[in-house]
């Protein structure tokens, strides 16, 4: 089975700060049985704006990071041997479905192909899971909501959504937050002042300028909180910097030195 997680109707809201009218978007989907694809780029909140609205809405949350191997099986069960016994297993799909709970596929087209199959009738009017091995059809209770993410600048031909399946759902595009809020949101996370949080705002987004010409991907709104906590706890400026904003972004030694030279025309 995959790697899922679970969290509990009532949990605390995980902070978020909206960055345009997207809650509002997800509460809508989520009223009217819609399900919702939500698209950007590595670390930019969407994995985190799921767990704020599950949590804000009361509902349970099942977090699928879907890879290469992931099959239609480890999303909606499979027959496995127990204390000598062949029994069925519901998977995470599966559960959700049955619960009314919020399903999350984080990175779907990471998926096989055999998924999307499997999510089609789910994501209309029917809001049925066929299970072929054992012959049930299960109609998805009340609150449940499929809800999944991909980042379409990362991928390539061979790993994209058709718009057969695009179609089916409402999307939201992400993007990193405001200079301003992003600064506001790094402080909440890591408890640095606003002085420094500013300071590596600004070098994330001379760093994302870089996008397409030295890198694949801009530096994340995770990676700054990520810095920035190192920073807090007494970690020397540059070291975090490179620890945070500059290694995870490259492996080409003379990338880095450009970065690192940048970094020091910021700080000096």
């Amino acid at each position: 089975m995959p790697s899922s997680q679970i969290k509990p109707e009532g949990a605390q809201a995980p902070f978020y700060l909206p960055v345009a009218d997207e809650c509002e978007v997800f509460s809508a989907a989520f009223e009217h049985n819609l399900p919702l694809l939500l698209k950007g780029s590595t670390g930019c909140g969407k994995t985190r704006f799921v767990a704020h609205m599950a949590a804000a809405l009361g509902r349970p949350l099942y977090t699928i990071a879907c890879h290469d191997d992931l099959s239609a099986a480890d999303l909606v069960g499979r027959f496995l041997l127990k204390g000598g016994e062949t029994v069925w297993v519901d998977g995470p799909l599966t559960r959700a479905a049955r619960e009314g709970a919020i399903c999350y596929l984080d990175e779907v087209v990471e998926a096989r192909k055999d998924v999307t199959v499997v999510l089609h009738p789910l994501t209309d009017d029917r809001r049925i899971l066929p299970i072929e091995k054992t012959g049930e059809e299960i109609t998805a209770a009340p609150g449940f909501m499929l809800v999944a993410s991909y980042n379409p600048g990362y991928q390539n031909i061979l790993k994209t959504l058709k718009p057969s399946t695009r179609q089916r759902f409402l999307s939201i595009d992400f993007d990193f937050p405001t200079e301003p809020r992003e600064i506001d949101i790094v402080c909440k996370e890591s408890g640095i002042d606003v002085s420094r949080a500013t300071s590596l705002v600004r070098l994330a987004n001379k760093l994302r300028a870089l996008k397409g010409q030295d890198l694949e991907e801009g530096v994340s709104t995770r990676l700054v909180i990520y810095c920035a906590t190192l920073i807090q706890a007494g970690m020397n400026v540059e070291r975090a910097i490179l620890a945070a904003m500059i290694e995870p972004l490259t492996d080409d030694s003379d990338v880095k030195r450009g970065l690192l030279d940048l970094v020091t025309a910021i700080y000096g």
